[in-house]
């Protein structure tokens, strides 16, 4: 393959094989793109042992570790693990603990994550912020901080598991501090299973309007609302996508076949889309596969897909 650099874009890890595994099995449900019996799942459990191993076994050269933050998934996990014992006056104490930690939960997170990357340099941080657990200039000055000072290099955001909208105005603090240090956004983007448009393509309107130096790539190219991503990308040249995930699922009852996905690529433009796994859900060089394998796009476009469209719209 000529590409001289295959990258990555959107690769989670976590702390232990354990913790990846309870993500899988607790609650790890793909719904938005219908049935499809021969989905192609890994088998790696998503530590940062599994992840060099997955990259080395791919010729994957660099990877974008994109973890997330979620209050609502935090705060339930936490409170699963109070004592049956507690009496009723502590449980309400050890609530309200929980509820007032997660500024500082968020920050450590980010902390973690960029401080685990960093003997990799294979490896880029994308660090999470959330409204919710720290809003606002606090918000901004930890995003500041950790791109100074930790090395990060973008935001992964996922508004869908955060409870916010892309365009909510909480959010300018956050997409004003990233458009001035010159780092990308990386947000989920899909329907919410309760209708909320928090994350649908056109939610992300007001954003892109707002942030025009701003580049935020839509994950999934708009997951089960695929087909509101072609008008976005033709009104908003600051948005870009990745292709994880809904890759997987074409020709799903509710994705698209593979050759509407294909048109969907040359329809936003090729050069605005970028290979990602999503791992450890999927493996790398199936990835690969799937993107090499796809009709109407030329071996230049897929070979940008894989690698050059990163470098370019990440600053990697």
């Amino acid at each position: 393959m000529a590409t001289s650099q295959i990258i990555d874009a959107h690769m989670h890890i976590y702390r232990t094989k354990e913790e990846g595994r309870r993500q899988f099995e607790g609650g790890y449900v793909i719904w938005e793109y219908g049935e499809k019996p021969d989905v192609h799942f890994s088998q790696y459990d998503g530590d940062i042992e599994d992840a060099l191993d997955a990259m080395e076994k791919s010729g994957v050269s660099k990877a974008v570790v994109m973890n997330l933050f979620s209050v609502t998934r935090t705060r339930e996990h936490n409170i699963s693990t109070l004592p049956d014992t507690l009496t009723a006056a502590d449980r309400t104490r050890e609530i309200q603990r929980i509820d007032d930690s997660f500024a500082e939960l968020l920050q450590e997170f980010n902390t973690w994550i960029c401080d685990t990357v960093k003997p990799y340099p294979q490896l880029v941080p994308f660090i999470s912020t959330d409204p919710t657990a720290l809003p606002g200039e606090a918000g901004a000055r930890h995003i500041r901080e950790m791109v100074e000072n930790h090395g990060a290099r973008g935001i992964k955001l996922h508004p869908v598991l955060q409870d916010f909208n892309m365009s909510d105005q909480r959010m300018w603090p956050f997409y004003e501090v990233c458009q001035e240090l010159g780092i990308a956004i990386v947000a989920h983007s899909g329907p919410a299973q309760g209708g909320e448009p928090h994350a649908e393509p056109r939610s992300f309107t007001g954003a892109l309007e707002a942030f025009p130096n701003l580049k935020i790539v839509l994950a999934h190219m708009g997951g089960g609302t695929w087909d509101q991503a072609t008008a976005i990308a033709d009104a908003y040249p600051n948005a870009y996508f990745d292709c994880c995930e809904i890759i997987e699922w074409t020709g799903g009852t509710n994705a698209p076949t593979e050759a509407q996905f294909a048109q969907l690529i040359k329809d936003v433009g090729p050069e605005r889309v970028l290979m990602g796994s999503d791992f450890p859900w999927y493996d790398l060089d199936h990835q690969i596969e799937r993107i090499m394998e796809l009709p109407l796009l030329s071996q230049e476009e897929k070979e940008g897909m894989l690698g050059a469209n990163a470098e370019r719209i990440l600053g990697l």
